[in-house]
């Protein structure tokens, strides 16, 4: 196992979820792998065997940063669990899946977390969760490594992403760091802010991942794509 690898796949899942948490306060939003990419999904060997890891708030964090004219606002979920399918050591045969509790959002004020579960925003009643699955993982650039591509369905929109991380296999388990942009009207999500203060369109994802080996080698319930990814 090398000691660092990118697994792009975990980025996602966090990324894509924190994407409506815009700063809106109105009350009145290393090298590893080298090998060629190819057009064709990457795919398990016969006879492999996934290696599954799980991942939540209680040794993780999905964080974000949304900006209006005025201020910037960090915030963050508090209830979310992921799984990974790692198979060979190799994340270009695995998978990753992710569903964050969008009423679990955190962001200071108070009265800010309110307003962004409220149709202005996340519409948490209507739409209570959002979810990641990948399909592919690539090599990207230096630094990147590797490109994870998948579905996110987020405010009842499901749209294609893909988007760079950076990966450690340690004894522990695996540990993930990443940041990236969205653009939270892809997803519906448009309410402008007051026409004083008007909210800016992208935001910006954090991701500080710890995923722990399960404690066999069977998926964890609910952890449908990530097996579909592994040999069986």
């Amino acid at each position: 196992m090398s000691p660092i690898r990118t697994f792009s796949a975990l980025l996602a899942a966090a990324a894509a979820f924190a994407l409506g948490g815009l700063g809106c306060d109105s009350s009145n939003r290393s090298t590893t792998n080298q090998r060629p990419a190819s057009s064709a999904p990457a795919l398990p060997p016969p006879g492999s065997k996934a290696i599954f890891y799980k991942f939540g708030a209680a040794d993780s964090k999905i964080g974000f940063t949304g900006a209006k004219v005025t201020a910037k606002h960090e915030g963050s979920f508090k209830s979310f669990e992921g799984t990974i399918g790692l198979v060979n050591n190799d994340p270009q045969m695995s998978a990753v899946q992710v569903a964050i509790d969008l009423d679990s959002v955190s962001i200071e004020p108070d009265k800010l977390a309110t307003h962004l579960k409220s149709a202005d925003f996340f519409d948490v009643a209507k739409f209570p969760k959002a979810t990641f699955s990948s399909t592919t993982i690539r090599p990207g650039s230096p630094g990147s490594t590797f490109n994870v591509t998948g579905k996110l369905d987020l405010h009842g929109v499901s749209k294609p992403l893909t988007f760079p991380a950076l990966i450690r296999l340690t004894p522990e388990g695996i540990d993930v760091d990443g940041e990236i942009k969205l653009n939270r009207k892809d997803y519906g999500i448009v309410y402008p802010g007051m026409a004083d203060d008007l909210i800016s369109d992208d935001v910006t994802i954090r991701l500080k991942i710890h995923a722990a080996r399960t404690k066999n080698d069977s998926p964890p319930q609910g952890a449908t794509p990530a097996a579909a990814r592994s040999a069986n």
